[in-house]
């Protein structure tokens, strides 16, 4: 079932309308005081009375990004999105629906992604109504649906990327939050195009390891940025050996064989890649002694 326009027309002529009818209504009622017999005249004010106080009940108002869904005896009868106060038939019931913007954040679920690790994540869906009619006849509650797909999908997508990025250059749900969020937007929109909604932006709110492996992941991301500082210092201190060697050796300053440069180069390793400043020792003697 898709949105179609229904029938309404502006409502300050029709008040217009219907205070003329209550005018001449008032009128038949009143002139018939001086007639003999006065009953029919009468029973005509009377009758236009409660047929203006009918016509009375198909006024309603719609605000800005809102529709009316209207029914006619139980079947649709069409949207009403043209803003201020409007009037329809007045055996029409009406609903109204909201077409704002709207958004919620997820409860924190706790799932396990493609690695089989636990972790907690949570999601922010900014959401908008764009088919009132599917909204509102294609499921019970539209905003409950709303609500439950979004977790659904968001949990759906956990179990499909690791935690943690890898080698492999597989996304993952830490370093790859575009890919991450447009894939969570897609998975939500596919199963709410069914109840007239469109999905406009859905974003990771929260994303953690679960408590009971938080502290064996966190040591490992620690051991694995210590390794990486730790590649980066040797990298470094290898390039500054080779440099301070080949100084010595253009510029004369001393001529070192193999087992002197092996040990150079040991001293200076220790003393570039230590944790630990080290102590100067001053070598008062020959280059060459002992």
């Amino acid at each position: 079932m898709n949105e179609r326009q229904g029938f309404s027309v502006a409502g300050i002529p029709f008040v217009g309308f219907c205070l003329l009818l209550g005018a001449i209504a008032v009128w038949l009622i009143l002139s018939s005081a001086g007639q003999q017999p006065p009953l029919p005249r009468f029973f005509g004010g009377v009758a236009l009375m409660v047929f203006t106080a009918f016509l009375l009940k198909g006024f309603f108002q719609v605000a800005p990004n809102e529709g009316q869904v209207v029914q006619l005896f139980g079947k649709y009868a069409g949207t009403v999105r043209e803003e201020g106060l409007r009037w329809t038939n007045p055996f029409y019931t009406k609903r109204r629906v909201s077409l704002r913007v709207r958004n919620f954040e997820s409860s924190k679920l706790k799932v396990n992604d493609s690695d089989g690790n636990p972790i907690e994540i949570a999601a922010v869906v900014v959401w908008q109504v764009v088919d009132t009619a599917e909204a509102v006849f294609q499921v019970d509650d539209y905003e409950n649906f709303v609500h439950i797909q979004s977790e659904s999908a968001l949990r759906q997508m956990a179990q499909n990327y690791p935690y943690d990025a890898h080698d492999d250059g597989k996304p993952s749900l830490r370093s790859h939050g575009e890919v991450i969020n447009n894939h969570l937007r897609d998975e939500i929109q596919a199963r709410l195009d069914k109840a007239g909604v469109s999905v406009i932006e859905a974003r990771i709110s929260h994303l953690a390891y679960a408590q009971e492996i938080a502290q064996a992941m966190l040591q490992r991301q620690q051991a694995s940025a210590i390794v990486a500082a730790r590649e980066r210092i040797v990298e470094g201190a290898v390039g500054m050996v080779a440099m301070a060697l080949d100084r010595l050796r253009e510029q004369g300053v001393v001529e070192l064989d193999e087992e002197r440069k092996a040990a150079m180069v040991s001293n200076l390793l220790v003393v570039l890649c230590g944790d630990r400043a080290t102590q100067p020792v001053v070598n008062a003697g020959t280059l060459y002694s002992g």
